[in-house]
């Protein structure tokens, strides 16, 4: 419960920023957490930065009054990471959304950190180029960075951690620091750049962030097939994975959301556990990716694989696995719901589907499972009905095993979503003695504790 009174400090954000800051209650409310159950935990209030000065002047001031800080970029984050349990100052990052420079020689771009993954694209399209990050939610990169997001095309290009070369930080005391170069490697003292990604907005806020770029494939093909199972669907993605073939994205998604898809996109695609794929590279080597895959999926049972290199037809395809969110919601629009993920080696991901799947039969709950299965990734989105205190005893049941299950297996948690506040609990079992480590590398650079309080562990 919130206990601190913070009102000179306001007082002094109040003199400096004016109408950049705000004490609405309902903005505050709209700036903390609101896409899971958590309960939502407001700030006192809300400021709109317009650029790196104004956040290092804000930390500052709440430095100085030992107010905690919240960073906020466009409030996709489904763990609470944005809640306020102490009060304090929410920092909107959303109006920075300068492209500061794209260098089509060395692929790379830099930008402030409200700029969004489809605006960066946006602007690129003309280049040639693209960046391949696509966690699902048009989220700021600002947010991707502190999540380590990753999506759709992780199989491929990697998660936030490997495309991102530099950041631009305001630390807990307001000094604003540079993490990195535009070089592709260096020897040169700690990786600042990859410790401040995941932190969860724990140790400063990243205003600028230089990334690698991609080359859009000469050809794209997306593709589809179905299996009478769900073992079978990921024993195909591990067997995908091990032969080598460098599929882009390789998506699963079982019966139960194949339903919702075909009921929200008005698609009448089998509903049963299906994988979505996409091959990048040349004609031809698009081409015999498509039949290496279709060979291995014949070993496993795959029914009815068709592929296409036709924009209109694959944007067709993978805007129903995007929509997937609102497909699912729409089954029962009434009941709140809670997205979860966990990640383990390939070689146990049918496994853990597997048993994941049958935990979630045997309570009769409506959730399905969407995976980034390439990575050994999957979500599941239980619908609950949050004035039935049995359905949620029982969601938090599958929720618990699930994470527990993932960890046994020498897997993570969470894969994408981070900890935030909803998994806290399982850090000591995933870390061990390092979370000693952890707060002591967070205690020495954010002494007064501003810096997201009460998250990642308690």
């Amino acid at each position: 419960m919130k206990i601190n009174d913070f009102s000179q400090a306001i007082n002094v954000l109040q003199a400096r920023f004016g109408n950049q800051l705000s004490t609405n209650l309902t903005t505050r409310e709209q700036h903390a957490h609101t896409m899971s159950w958590l309960p939502n935990e407001p700030a006192d209030a809300v400021l709109t930065a317009h650029n790196k000065h104004d956040v290092a002047d804000a930390v500052k001031v709440c430095n100085e009054y030992k107010m905690p800080v919240i960073a906020f970029g466009v409030g996709s984050s489904v763990e609470g990471q944005l809640n306020a349990p102490h009060g304090g100052l929410c920092i909107d990052m959303s109006a920075m959304t300068e492209i500061l420079q794209v260098n089509e020689a060395d692929l790379t771009a830099t930008v402030q950190a409200g700029v969004t993954r489809e605006q960066l694209n946006h602007h690129l399209r003309m280049t040639g180029l693209f960046f391949p990050i696509e966690p699902g939610a048009n989220a700021t990169l600002g947010g991707m960075v502190a999540t380590r997001a990753s999506g759709t095309n992780a199989v491929r290009y990697g998660t936030m951690k490997d495309v991102v070369l530099s950041l631009e930080v305001v630390m807990p005391n307001g000094e604003i620091i540079h993490t990195g170069t535009r070089a592709k490697k260096s020897s040169a003292g700690y990786d600042l750049t990859r410790l401040i990604i995941g932190s969860e907005g724990t140790l400063g806020i990243v205003t600028e962030i230089t990334v690698k770029l991609f080359g859009v494939p000469e050809c794209t093909g997306s593709g589809i097939c179905h299996f009478p199972s769900i073992d079978l669907a990921c024993q195909t993605v591990m067997t995908t994975i091990q032969y080598g073939l460098p599929v882009a994205r390789i998506e699963l998604l079982d019966a139960v959301q194949i339903k919702a898809c075909n009921a929200y996109s008005q698609l009448t695609l089998k509903e049963m556990p299906t994988l979505f794929v996409e091959f990048h590279g040349t004609e031809n080597g698009v081409k015999e990716q498509a039949e290496l895959f279709a060979s291995i999926i014949a070993e496993y049972q795959g029914q009815d694989f068709t592929w296409d290199t036709a924009e209109d037809k694959r944007k067709q395809l993978w805007t129903a696995r995007h929509n997937a969110y609102h497909a699912i919601r729409a089954l029962r629009p009434e009941c709140g719901s809670l997205s979860t993920d966990a990640c383990v080696p390939i070689s146990r991901l049918a496994e853990c589907v597997t048993e994941t799947v049958k935990d979630i039969e045997s309570t009769g709950m409506l959730a399905p499972i969407v995976g980034h299965v390439g990575d050994g990734n999957f979500h599941v989105l239980l619908l609950i009905n949050m004035k039935e205190e049995n359905e949620v005893k029982t969601a938090e049941g599958i929720l618990h095993r699930l994470a527990e299950r993932a960890i046994d297996m020498d897997g993570t948690c969470t894969g994408e979503h981070g900890i935030g506040q909803g998994k806290r609990k399982y850090m000591d079992k995933e870390h061990g003695n390092a979370i000693y480590f952890m707060k002591a590398i967070k205690n020495a650079i954010d002494p007064n504790n501003i810096m997201n309080p009460d998250k990642i562990w308690y």
